[in-house]
């Protein structure tokens, strides 16, 4: 993944390459008190902290059921020959299935899935499914149920800036690591590619400061009484190493779609079928534009939802505000009632508050006269 070319530095998902191993983050969050039931405080003869007590009971409890991923894609050298290339990322255990939860981006377009449980056990997977919206795969391997050890979900809805936030994955192929911060922030925005301004949005992101390196794609993120509050997916770095900014997709977001991954092996995202551009009141002005904000139709896709509507797409390009724009379309200013500003507002709001197969009322404007058209919503295709 290649740097987003407004930043600074790099947000890197670290996606397999030849030669290049996966990567990702570690987040976790909890309170500083002790778990339930294990007291407040060490015996005063262990020299150990109650935070450190903490450290070590939720690595304890936890590391068993992280499991090292290693995907094998097939490519072509200089030559035309066929080699065999490699990555590593991170997962753990949801049930006593076998499933095993981890990034889209560690398991994406693999032959070969294997992977190494924690007594040094390898075993084949096999892909289960994939939500590339929001860089989420099961893959699953066959075992007793004696040798798999299911994480428990915790409620990342609850979570406050400050929490500990404790880190279990296989940097570096280093297996079973364990790394220790903080919550730093909620609610972050993180695109599914970086370093593609018009890729989907994923919301809710947790932000740690917990130390994330490469192969801890996938793998979980921890509160203080070890229980998952989200999935490593990405950090913040000029250098590919830690610097201290991690982020993780949050497990309500997880628990929100993992049956469906499970059973049908793809999560079902509405979808309109259109893209746009923001407009903004002084771009509005210099256009002379009959609304001064909303969506501004670029395109819209032969057969979505929102041709079969009749929404029009614009077919004429001009420069303005240091951007080139397709004008004469549709301008789509508002869902349900609900105001857009951007592309990304009709996306979140769709994902959050509708289902594939539901009608939602889109307000427009077409040649300056407002209209309101009934929209029935399609499922998003496969983002491969």
């Amino acid at each position: 993944m290649f740097p987003h070319p407004r930043f600074p530095a790099q947000i890197r998902r670290f996606r397999r390459a030849p030669f290049v191993i996966v990567a990702a983050i570690l987040a976790t969050a909890g309170s500083f008190l002790a778990p339930s039931g294990a007291g407040a405080a060490p015996a005063a003869d262990t020299g150990l902290s109650p935070e450190e007590q903490i450290v070590i009971t939720v690595y304890k409890q936890a590391s068993p059921g992280v499991v090292h991923i290693t995907s094998t894609t097939l490519a072509y050298d200089f030559f035309f020959n066929v080699v065999p290339q490699q990555g590593t990322g991170s997962g753990f255990f949801v049930d006593d299935r076998g499933h095993v939860l981890t990034n889209n981006h560690v398991v994406q377009d693999a032959q070969r899935l294997e992977v190494t449980l924690a007594d040094g056990q390898k075993v084949r997977a096999r892909l289960i499914g994939r939500d590339p919206a929001n860089d989420l795969a099961v893959i699953r391997v066959s075992l007793p149920r004696e040798k798999l050890f299911p994480l428990r979900l915790g409620d990342s809805r609850q979570l406050q800036v400050g929490q500990m936030a404790i880190a279990i994955g296989n940097p570096f192929g280093l297996q079973r690591t364990v790394t220790r911060g903080v919550i730093s922030s909620l609610g972050r925005d993180l695109r599914t590619d970086p370093s593609d301004p018009r890729s989907r949005l994923m919301r809710g992101i947790i932000q740690t400061d917990a130390a994330i390196n490469p192969g801890n794609s996938g793998g979980p993120l921890l509160n203080s009484r070890g229980e998952v509050i989200g999935v490593n997916t990405a950090i913040f770095s000029p250098s590919g190493g830690s610097v201290g900014i991690g982020f993780a997709v949050p497990v309500a977001t997880v628990k929100r779609y993992l049956p469906q991954l499970i059973a049908k092996g793809r999560v079902a995202h509405p979808w309109l079928g259109i893209t746009g551009q923001s407009i903004e009141p002084e771009l509005a002005a210099e256009l002379r534009l009959p609304a001064k904000e909303g969506i501004l139709l670029a395109q819209v896709f032969p057969g979505s939802p929102a041709d079969r509507a009749g929404l029009k797409a614009g077919r004429r390009r001009v420069a303005a505000a240091n951007r080139l724009l397709i004008v004469g379309g549709d301008i789509l200013t508002a869902v349900d009632g609900v105001k857009l500003k951007s592309v990304d507002d009709l996306t979140g709001y769709l994902d959050t508050q509708k289902e594939v197969g539901d009608t939602v009322a889109l307000e427009i404007v077409r040649d300056g006269r407002p209209m309101t058209l009934q929209v029935r919503l399609g499922e998003l295709p496969d983002e491969g």
